[in-house]
């Protein structure tokens, strides 16, 4: 059910997708997305549930997922018998900031291309992502966080109950713990996942621009 609705996602943002702005440069680069995972293992996992992976997604079985026990526009918490994963957020301060325009295009942060709305100032940030397995904590690195922006915790359905696309996933060995956040915005949607093995932080994935596909 979860890929039918990310299917009818991406090809809404396709078909109301406007042209790009050729006044500003996208300086957000691919060297993190899907296309360039090269271990077949975590290849294989992400196609499952990412929208990046998603020509590979046929046939894949869905993965174990972490139930939801916190959903809220600033914390979202997942908790099973071994696993607790809380993904916080807070505003953005903009004094704390470096920002460079081009034109009146925002296109870095601190002199880093960033996610989030592109072009335009961010509203919200990722203040923390931690995962408590067992008794060891891992948290997501800053230099994991700093340029996402703008995270996409909750929305209404049709029926006023509230749900997330995000979500946390397990691979089949429990070796890995994947944190899923999909990001919806005007300028070009983002996702990102984060990636924890053996209980250390492993990498993260990032795809870009679906309104722009």
């Amino acid at each position: 059910m979860r890929r039918i609705s990310l299917l009818c996602f991406l090809c809404w943002q396709t078909l109301i997708a406007p042209a790009q702005d050729a006044a500003f440069t996208d300086y957000r680069k691919k060297a993190e997305n899907f296309s360039k995972i090269s271990d077949k293992d975590i290849r294989s996992d992400l196609a499952s549930f990412t929208i990046g992976g998603i020509v590979e997604s046929l046939d894949k079985q869905p993965l174990q997922q972490v139930p939801p026990t916190k959903l809220d526009n600033r914390t979202l918490t997942y908790a099973n018998n071994h696993i607790v994963v809380t993904i916080v957020s807070s505003a953005f301060d903009t004094a704390h900031h470096k920002f460079t325009y081009e034109g009146r295009y925002l296109v870095k942060i601190d002199g880093k291309p960033y996610y989030g709305n592109y072009t335009k100032i961010p509203q919200t940030r990722f203040a923390s992502v931690t995962a408590l397995v067992d008794k060891d904590t891992i948290e997501i690195p800053q230099s994991a966080l700093s340029d996402l922006y703008n995270p996409g915790f909750t929305f209404r359905d049709a029926s006023g109950t509230l749900r997330s696309n995000d979500g946390v996933f397990l691979s089949a060995d429990k070796r890995r713990i994947y944190i899923y956040m999909l990001n919806r915005d005007d300028t070009g949607s983002y996702e990102v996942t984060w990636i924890i093995q053996d209980k250390k932080y492993l990498r993260r994935v990032i795809d870009f621009g679906f309104s722009q596909q």
